[in-house]
């Protein structure tokens, strides 16, 4: 009985606890099921939160969720959610999305539908080349953003969608095989709002595609102007290297003074130096090879701040760049401006007609612009003239490539300037809008210009002062016009700037510098300014194959190779180069002109296979900072250097600097035999013969002390010259002898008025008394030498091989003794003769060519000439106004001189 009692106990024990077990295991399996329906009902909030309704309602997968009905209270609280702040944000966000817009993207960049397509500026009645509007000229001021279609977020209303373009962003855009066609059109459609935003020029496309030559053929119009280019699907390669060396040459050149970007440059000077470069690269979802992935990565990282802007169509490239991205997916187009919740639809691509219509007008407003010739004015600083610091170098714009400015730069880096075009061409034109152009933006103590025209050329006589306007270009220290023949005047330059680079290369040493940059910051009270020297048909100088040429060819490479460092700069031009036979074998000499100008029709200026220049209409050049290697050129249209605007940059210049005039060499013109004698020393006897072709113009004269052979013949059949170089000794001897000094003048041949003139006191010989005076003059001779009486006494004689016949024997060795003995002993001859070999018959027996220290030919030739030189030849051939000057006391060879003017 207790046993089972105690049992039942134990069962009704167990029974309470399966009960209270089974209890406590139905709460656990409760509160689990609980949490795990809590957990999916946070998690189903949460996707509709991260993807939204609408993309989770298209979600396949979760469909059966929205009808679940413990998911309702999710749904219908998202909705809730989301109509509470989409309604707020949907009565005014996509209306300030669209001010925004509006605000960024102004015309054509984000006008919806196409009444924006082909709205281009034609060029007016001015011959100017921009618009005047700086938004339309890519200046400042224009869009930012450019429409590519809608969006919308219901409730709200639709929305434009933009991308930022142009030094903000590269664009990516990728698509599927069967969204390609779209994605093509979406791009399309972006170029056509580009070219109708901007005056034609400002901006030029570039399109590869890896596949095809048929991408956009709507566009293909535009290609007829250079403003898209189309490039071999074989050649990424080559592509690639243009784009280089166009961030290159942006950031080495148009950066260089501090500016960040070419947006910077551009609203900091008023001008665009580079059009904008959009660049479609366009793949097939496929990576480049590696090499072209570095390079493709490395353009996008720093080809913004230089104008290059990459659109990626199906490339899968990354770049360390700004990047958009519009993607054409299986559920619709996303761009990354609006995120993944809104679906984009893109602005359709007009028809076929209206895009190539559309380019058409792009063509020819393009071709009005180009068609214009601007004027040089819109080249000059538009303020701070002639405030530039040369320093460095010098810069200017040189002309424009539809509306970009092309500057022309002198520097270390492009030392010397070759000028190629053949008559016709605008060669002088360019240099005369180059000078002025340079005048405007630098000081002549910072900038100095030695000019000189062969060829009879006068270009340059426009800045030296006239008879009617007297002002001058200040920076000008020489002009020579008119050089024709006188090769030694360009010798006499070329001497001048080797001793100038030797000169500042000495004071360099001197301060431990090296370059005149350096040089400038070591001596700031020094005067440095650059020297630019423009020698125009520079050819002329080395077109004969003799001892000037060769002492010029030397002379040239030793200023070309050096000249750089110390701020002197070549600018030759020429018709023709090919034929220059001093410079065969010296290839030194042209690698050093790194800037090459090639004008229309050019040959030999570029390198070797670069033929730009033979295809360039007028008013054009090629300008080349490279050597003239191909990939190094710019076309530049060049402006008109009307007489106007050059005659304002000088007044401007000749009132705030001019001071001291240039000196000007004129070969039409004679030497003033005043201005020769003005300056001459006083104390020791000077004949002046002419004038001596240098820097300086400094007189050709012969002193005349008391020593053996002072005495001095002039050559020449003809009176004129003859008379001339008579009259100039006559002059500086009555301006240099001492008081007490006599002079006889013995007019055998020629008029002697305007001798007689300078002359003042002075005893006249005639033909009949000639013999008797020589005889006189003589026995003078013979008493001096045994006296001390050294009072000068000097013989000038007109045409003294007139009197061979009369002076017989006895007169001839008179003539002879007063020759030979008469100098040491204060009594000079100096004669015309008509004839070299009389004079040299003369001078024979008892007398010798010594006793003539100095001499000049005019119209003789030089095998006459040699024997008083005692050389075996001399070359020389007779040039009207000029001579060949021998002085045996100051000369190892003869040189040419200019014969002075009337001494009346």
């Amino acid at each position: 009985m207790a046993g089972r009692k105690h049992r039942e106990r134990v069962e009704e024990a167990f029974a309470e606890f399966h009960a209270a077990a089974g209890r406590a295991l139905g709460a656990a399996d409760r509160l689990r099921e609980d949490a795990v329906r809590r957990q999916a009902l946070s998690m189903f909030a949460l996707w509709l939160r991260r993807d939204g309704l609408e993309a989770a309602r298209a979600d396949r997968g979760l469909a059966g969720s929205f009808a679940a009905p413990a998911l309702r209270g999710v749904v219908r609280a998202s909705e809730n959610d989301r109509s509470t702040a989409l309604g707020t944000w949907a009565r005014s966000g996509p209306a300030r999305l669209a001010d925004l817009v509006a605000a960024h993207a102004p015309g054509a960049a984000g006008a919806e539908g196409t009444a924006w397509l082909g709205q281009v500026p034609f060029p007016g009645a001015a011959a100017q080349s921009e618009t005047g509007d700086p938004a339309l000229d890519g200046i400042k001021d224009f869009p930012t953003l450019w429409r590519i279609g809608s969006g919308r977020l219901a409730p709200g209303p639709s929305f434009p969608v933009a991308v930022p373009l142009l030094e903000e962003s590269h664009l990516r855009v990728d698509s599927r095989p069967r969204t390609r066609a779209r994605a093509e059109e979406l791009v399309e459609l972006l170029l056509l709002r580009l070219f109708s935003a901007f005056r034609p020029g400002v901006l030029r496309v570039d399109v590869w595609d890896g596949s095809q030559y048929t991408l956009f053929p709507g566009l293909h119009p535009l290609s007829r102007t250079g403003l898209v280019t189309a490039h071999d699907p074989n050649d990424l390669d080559g592509l690639l290297d243009q784009l280089a060396e166009r961030v290159h040459r942006v950031h080495s050149r148009v950066l260089s003074e501090g500016d960040t970007s070419l947006r910077d440059y551009t609203e900091r000077t008023g001008k665009r130096s580079e059009p904008w470069q959009v660049v479609v690269l366009a793949g097939n979802r496929a990576p480049l090879p590696e090499e072209q992935q570095r390079r493709l990565q490395r353009i996008a990282r720093s080809g913004l701040t230089a104008g290059i802007q990459l659109v990626l169509l199906d490339l899968p490239v990354t770049v360390a760049a700004p990047v958009e991205s519009v993607r054409f997916t299986a559920d619709g187009v996303r761009c990354s401006m609006t995120g993944e919740h809104i679906a984009v639809t893109p602005d359709p691509l007009p028809g076929r007609g209206e895009v190539t219509g559309a380019c058409d007008t792009i063509v020819r407003a393009h071709e009005g612009w180009r068609s214009r010739v601007r004027g040089l004015a819109e080249f000059l600083p538009r303020d701070g003239w002639m405030t530039g610091n040369s320093a460095a170098g010098l810069q200017t714009d040189i002309g424009d490539d539809d509306g970009s400015a092309v500057e022309l730069r002198l520097d270390d880096a492009s030392p010397h300037a070759l000028i190629g075009g053949p008559s016709g061409s605008g060669k002088t034109n360019l240099l005369i809008g180059m000078i002025t152009s340079l005048a405007a933006r630098y000081s002549p103590s910072e900038l100095q210009f030695y000019l000189l025209d062969f060829k009879e050329g006068v270009s340059f006589a426009q800045f030296a002062p006239g008879q009617q306007d007297k002002t001058w270009l200040p920076h000008a220290q020489l002009i020579g016009i008119n050089v024709n023949t006188d090769r030694e005047f360009g010798l006499a330059l070329l001497q001048f700037l080797a001793d100038e680079m030797r000169r500042r290369a000495d004071v360099a040493k001197q301060q431990e510098v090296t370059k005149l940059e350096e040089l400038r910051r070591a001596d700031p009270e020094g005067h440095w300014p650059r020297i630019v020297a423009i020698v125009d048909e520079f050819q002329f100088l080395f077109a004969e194959n003799d001892a000037l040429a060769k002492r010029a060819t030397n002379l040239l490479e030793d200023v070309a190779r050096r000249g750089r460092s110390q701020g002197i700069h070549l600018v030759f031009a020429s018709q023709d180069v090919s034929g220059i036979e001093a410079f065969w074998g010296r290839p030194a000499i042209f690698e050093q002109f790194v800037l090459r100008i090639a004008l229309p029709r050019a040959r030999r200026v570029l390198a070797t296979l670069n033929e730009a220049a033979q295809t360039l209409p007028k008013w054009h050049a090629i300008v080349n900072h490279e050597s003239g290697v191909k990939h190094g050129n710019e076309i530049a249209r060049i402006p008109d250097a009307s007489k106007d605007v050059v005659h304002e940059v000088q007044v401007r210049a000749h009132e705030q600097f001019g001071a001291e005039s240039p000196r000007v060499f004129d070969g039409a013109s004679s030497p003033a035999l005043g201005a020769l004698v003005a300056d001459l020393p006083a104390g020791e006897p000077l004949a002046v013969v002419g004038q001596v072709i240098d820097m300086e113009g400094s007189p050709a004269a012969v002193r005349l002390p008391d020593a053996p052979g002072r005495n001095v013949a002039v050559f020449g059949s003809g009176s004129r010259d003859a008379l001339r170089v008579m009259g100039g000794a006559a002059a500086g001897l009555a301006r240099t002898a001492p008081s007490g000094a006599r002079f006889l003048l013995a007019p055998l041949v020629g008029d002697p008025a305007g001798i007689e003139q300078v002359l003042g006191e002075v005893e006249t010989v005639a033909l009949a008394d000639f013999r008797a005076r020589v005889e006189e003059l003589a026995a003078t001779v013979r008493e001096r030498a045994a006296g001390s009486d050294r009072s000068p006494v000097f013989l000038l004689v007109l045409g003294a091989d007139a009197a061979d016949p009369l002076l017989e024997r006895a007169g001839t060795e008179a003539f002879r003794t007063v020759l030979r003995f008469g100098p040491e002993v204060g009594v000079h001859v100096v004669g015309w003769w008509r004839s070299a070999t009389r004079l040299k018959q003369l001078l024979s027996m008892s007398a010798s060519v010594d006793d003539v220290g100095a001499w000049i030919g005019l119209d003789v030739q030089g095998a006459e000439l040699a024997p008083f030189a005692s050389l075996t030849s001399t070359t020389w051939s007779p040039r009207p106004g000029r001579g060949l000057f021998f002085d045996r006391a100051q000369h190892s060879r003869p040189e040419v001189v200019l014969v002075p003017g009337d001494a009346r």
